[in-house]
């Protein structure tokens, strides 16, 4: 099936269908060496098709693999909010991934509460809402979710809220092989050294970080969680190198790119070269968030440079 017909059948011709002019040279650099790690896509990076309807989280791994040559997934939970205890549902997309040949690997989850709110109640609730996530997650296959430590009082208050919060959600998912990985998502988890407490603190070893090369702003205007601007942002090298001693997973973000390739703001060959000092050797997800190039583009263009930079981090 060539590329064309595989947009009509899945609905979404709409999209753009090839790089700017301005990345040419990064997009057709050879390849020629191994990279220390693998590549897979954040679901995220697709969030605007899939909000718009353009395209289902079935349909997902399809386009990871056929479009992108990707073949290990990472979930976003709202685009399946009322699927996670339906079994024929995750039937259909581990028989999916099986005919393709894709790995899954993360369920990333929202919107299920806070895991560092003083009220204990909501704190209890929050984690229990997390529970089908991790029987999903196992259903799946996938090695780990992600999680959130939005909460609410002091730095020192948040830490005991999350330390409980984790190791309660940590010690159910051990029964099911489930790692439970905070992301640098805002808040107090975008400070590396708080996040490296906790999770020092929780002392699990299926309890662990998913550092984002984004996501370092601590504090935005007015008390915003989101869209505001930052008045306080956290050292984003410093905060990864401090997540990696107990990192499952990494996010490789970006948002626009310099006329030969370059992310703007993310420096990737140092971020690759502190990752590669970790010993780290899985899976980064290329999570596009940018609108300066359509989601496909970006994908292509963040994966070209993970490719890029990967090869003279080992050079």
């Amino acid at each position: 099936m060539d590329r064309k017909s595989f947009l009509k059948q899945l609905g979404i011709l709409g999209v753009s269908t090839s790089i700017p002019a301005v990345l040419p040279s990064l997009m057709s650099s050879p390849i020629t060496g191994d990279l220390f790690f693998d590549i897979s896509l954040a679901e995220w990076s697709l969030h605007r098709a899939l909000q718009n309807g353009e395209l289902t989280n079935l349909q997902f791994p399809s386009v990871a693999k056929q479009e992108f040559g990707i073949s290990a997934v990472e979930y976003v939970s709202q685009f399946f909010a009322d699927r996670a205890n339906d079994k024929a549902y995750l039937d259909e997309l581990n028989r999916r991934c099986d005919d393709l040949g894709v790995d899954q690997l993360i369920i990333m989850v929202d919107g299920e509460g806070e895991l560092a709110i003083a009220d204990e109640k909501e704190r209890s609730r929050a984690v229990k809402n997390h529970y089908k996530w991790v029987e999903a997650a196992q259903y799946l296959g996938c090695h780990s979710i992600r999680v959130n430590t939005f909460g609410s009082g002091s730095r020192a208050s948040q830490i005991t809220a999350a330390v409980d919060s984790l190791g309660e959600l940590a010690e159910f998912a051990r029964d099911y092989d489930i790692n439970i990985l905070v992301e640098n998502h805002g808040g107090y988890s975008s400070d590396g050294q708080w996040l490296a407490d906790v999770i020092r603190q929780v002392d699990m070893t299926n309890c662990g970080t998913l550092p984002d090369f984004g996501n370092f702003c601590i504090r935005r205007k007015d008390g915003a969680r989101w869209g505001a601007e930052c008045v306080q942002e956290y050292d984003r090298y410093k905060g990864v190198k401090e997540m990696m001693p107990f990192a499952h997973g990494i996010s490789a973000k970006s948002y626009a790119f310099h006329a030969e390739g370059q992310e703007t703001t993310i420096d990737y060959k140092q971020m690759l070269k502190i990752i590669n000092k970790a010993g780290y050797t899985g899976h980064i997800g290329i999570e596009y968030e940018g609108s300066e190039l359509s989601e496909y583009d970006g994908i292509r263009a963040t994966k070209a440079l993970l490719q890029q930079a990967g090869e003279k981090v080992r050079e």
